[in-house]
């Protein structure tokens, strides 16, 4: 049996780009990705399209050091950060205010710093999810976070589902570290009563 080396595997890589194949073999997987993050679908099929523009654009920058998929998913990962990119800057200064589902609560004890007892957080009913619970606990916490500011949801999305690091969130969306934590902090209070009122 051959082994390739790794100049082999990156050059079979770049031979076996194909874009005809593209809508085909990545559009689905793109869109939900795209969806999954900026939660409009009208949008997310534009930089899906915008994705393969840009791939057939830069098809000799293309080095195989990763598959096709990887390689296209990085560059609307990158599309999908110049969105979140253009809401934070539409955003004014004071809409960092708190945006509660319903009236103003003291979650936290100041003293101890937990949670208040009567504002434990609950199970929410995921915890051994089946596919139809998970699919309805989506559609549910999309609605929830529809009802933020479009920065808070671009830095929830930044950290929890793309797993960026904070440094990254911060320079992209021209953040401080303090106010990074405050909009963490205020996106998770209010997606959490929300999802309580509506999910459990």
């Amino acid at each position: 049996m051959q082994v390739l080396t790794e100049e082999e595997i990156i050059g079979d890589q770049k031979r076996n780009l194909n874009p005809h194949c593209w809508v085909a073999n990545y559009a689905d997987y793109l869109f939900t990705y795209a969806f999954s993050r900026i939660n409009d679908e009208e949008r997310a099929r534009d930089l899906v399209q915008d994705t393969f523009l840009a791939a057939l654009e830069k098809l000799d920058n293309f080095e195989g050091r990763s598959t096709e998929r990887t390689w296209l998913t990085a560059i609307l990962k990158y599309k999908v950060i110049d969105v979140y990119r253009s809401r934070a800057s539409r955003t004014p200064n004071g809409s960092e205010k708190e945006v509660h589902d319903g009236s103003q609560q003291n979650f936290f004890d100041s003293v101890h710093g937990n949670w208040n007892q009567e504002y434990w957080p609950k199970e929410i009913g995921i915890e051994e999810p089946s596919t139809l619970i998970t699919k309805e606990f989506n559609h549910i916490l999309q609605q929830c976070m529809k009802k933020l500011p479009a920065l808070w949801i671009s830095v929830f999305t930044m950290k929890h589902i793309d797993e960026e690091v904070t440094s990254v969130i911060c320079t992209e969306l021209k953040l401080t570290p303090s106010n990074f934590w405050v909009i963490i902090h205020r996106t998770k209070v209010n997606l959490r009563a929300c999802l309580q009122k509506n999910w459990i």
